[in-house]
């Protein structure tokens, strides 16, 4: 894998400030991370003009030289926001950017407070000014490298999910296809999950987020795995529903429908956002592809969450595929397509992929099969 350009995404950040300051504090370390390559838990970046600092501390001496190439690292014996302030102040900054987003009150106390009191009242008041999440907004779109590591954590995914299929089994706990996923997942290269891994199963299911639990697999039922693995810093996210024994059909006398016919419905309405995923589309047109198949099914109001969002350093990151929402999809974009119909009290499943936004639609970057499997 070539080194990511940290330079020209260094640049375009500042370039996007532009006239709102004269230099950028990061201190979200997925943003960290994105304009420099440091991976470390503590660091504050600072971007002046072509010049990048990078302020950490000593437990990170050696890891920072060796991943911040081009980047000037200071290790700091206090805090390492407070030594960027006291930089910029002796560098003759009177203007920065910071996120609000991502920045609490404490912290930006602590930012001012890290100005000396030649400074002034005044001074100190205009120094930083919220530029919002305007490197996250960057890291929306991704480059080459970044596509290349998505596609392999995609597909470690994919492979994870295969060797599931030959596992799960009636009897046995969630936790130990969670145990088993996330060994496996290990043993393939992933240095971690994305997050913690779903495997809600039974009634169990119409829970979107079930967590494993010491709750048994039933001989007969839907099972959802959702689950990420991370590669080199980036993360998966999929999921698939599969089904112990033979579906039932429509309950009578009662409102809740047969479990095939609700699994076809949520392939089509998830198909149906898939093939509405292009550069140009909005991310509630997305949405609203996925939701008006179930709407038309009168299943809808089972639909209890947004249809997707951003994946990249951070699972959840930009665009929100949800209702109403404007933002337009760019060529670049990788983007989750997961609609869920949860019936509480009898069973629920969710279908996702993720999806590149290529130059001309979508490429689904999680090949596993969506059809319906009985095991």
């Amino acid at each position: 894998m070539g080194r990511m350009n940290y330079k020209a995404r260094q640049k375009k950040a500042v370039r996007r400030v532009g006239k709102l300051a004269e230099a950028l504090l990061v201190t979200h370390l997925p943003d960290v991370r994105y304009l420099s390559g440091f991976t470390g838990s503590n660091a504050a970046l600072v971007l002046v003009g072509a010049k990048a600092m990078l302020f950490t501390d000593g437990r990170y001496t050696a890891q920072a030289q060796a991943e911040a190439v081009g980047t000037k690292v200071t290790i700091a014996a206090k805090s390492a926001v407070v030594a960027a302030c006291e930089w910029m102040e002796a560098a003759g900054v009177t203007r920065c950017g910071f996120d609000g987003t991502q920045t609490t009150v404490a912290a930006l106390t602590r930012m001012e407070a890290g100005l000396s009191k030649a400074f002034g009242v005044k001074a100190r008041r205009e120094m930083f000014v919220d530029v919002g999440a305007l490197v996250a907004r960057l890291r929306e779109v991704k480059d080459e490298d970044e596509i290349a590591i998505l596609r392999r954590a995609a597909l470690l995914g994919c492979g994870l999910f295969d060797h599931m299929l030959g596992f799960i089994e009636g009897g046995m706990t969630e936790m130990a296809v969670a145990a088993e996923l996330e060994y496996r997942a290990r043993l393939a290269g992933s240095e971690a999950m994305s997050f913690e891994t779903i495997v809600a199963s039974g009634e169990r299911s119409a829970l979107p987020h079930g967590r494993a639990t010491l709750a048994k697999i039933p001989k007969r039922g839907f099972v959802t795995l959702d689950f990420g693995v991370v590669v080199d810093g980036y993360s998966s996210d999929m999921t698939r529903t599969v089904h112990m024994g033979r579906a039932r059909g429509p309950v009578k006398a009662s409102a809740v429908p047969g479990e095939r016919d609700v699994y076809d419905l949520v392939l089509e309405a998830q198909e149906s956002a898939v093939r509405a995923v292009k550069p140009g589309a909005s991310a509630g047109d997305v949405d609203e592809a996925a939701r008006s198949v179930l709407r038309r099914a009168g299943l809808d109001g089972f639909f209890s969450h947004s249809t997707g969002h951003g994946v990249g350093l951070e699972i959840h990151e930009g665009p929100r595929l949800a209702a109403k929402q404007t933002q337009t999809l760019e060529a670049g974009m990788v983007v989750t397509i997961e609609p869920g119909v949860y019936l509480p009290g009898s069973f629920g499943l969710r279908i996702e992929d993720m999806v590149l936004v290529s130059a001309v639609g979508g490429e689904v970057l999680t090949p596993s099969p969506k059809a319906w499997i009985e095991l």
